[in-house]
């Protein structure tokens, strides 16, 4: 059974996220793609780059979760998921269900929430400079391109 069967799952989800009503109960590693999808896909003149950020700390702080140096918002994290997530969106029909495709990305290696764990090294990933900002990764390389803006895109 997938993990979120319909599109109103998925659109609850991305929903719940940038109005901050989501139950952190639901703030899973499968919800954080959700909504990043949903984001792509319903929302894309949002420049996930710039604003996901924000979006994520308030949604954290709404929740009762600190955004510190060792928890909360995590740079690198983010901005590496959003780039697998839009790979992944990319690999598919632009008519496809984004359920469809995050039920895809799950069954997949980024289906684990340690999949970062391939492109950084344990110390470098959780230091509070990947926390605070982008770091480049030093196992491998990130195999998934920067976004663009929305103006880029056009």
């Amino acid at each position: 059974m997938p993990l979120y069967e319909s599109e109103d799952a998925i659109h609850r989800i991305g929903l719940g996220v940038l109005d901050r009503t989501l139950p952190k109960k639901e703030w899973t590693h499968a919800a954080h793609f959700a909504a990043a999808l949903w984001l792509m896909r319903r929302r894309p003149l949002i420049n996930l780059v710039a604003e996901m950020p924000g979006l994520i700390r308030a949604y954290n702080e709404a929740t009762g979760v600190a955004n510190t140096d060792t928890d909360g918002y995590h740079e690198t994290i983010t901005q590496a998921s959003l780039r697998a997530a839009r790979a992944v969106l990319d690999g598919h029909a632009a008519d496809a269900p984004i359920h469809s495709v995050l039920a895809a990305l799950m069954a997949g290696e980024l289906g684990r929430s340690g999949w970062p764990l391939a492109y950084w090294s344990k110390s470098l990933l959780f230091s509070v400079e990947a926390r605070r900002r982008w770091v480049e990764p030093d196992v491998a390389p990130l195999p998934f391109a920067p976004l663009k803006s929305p103006a880029e895109s056009e």
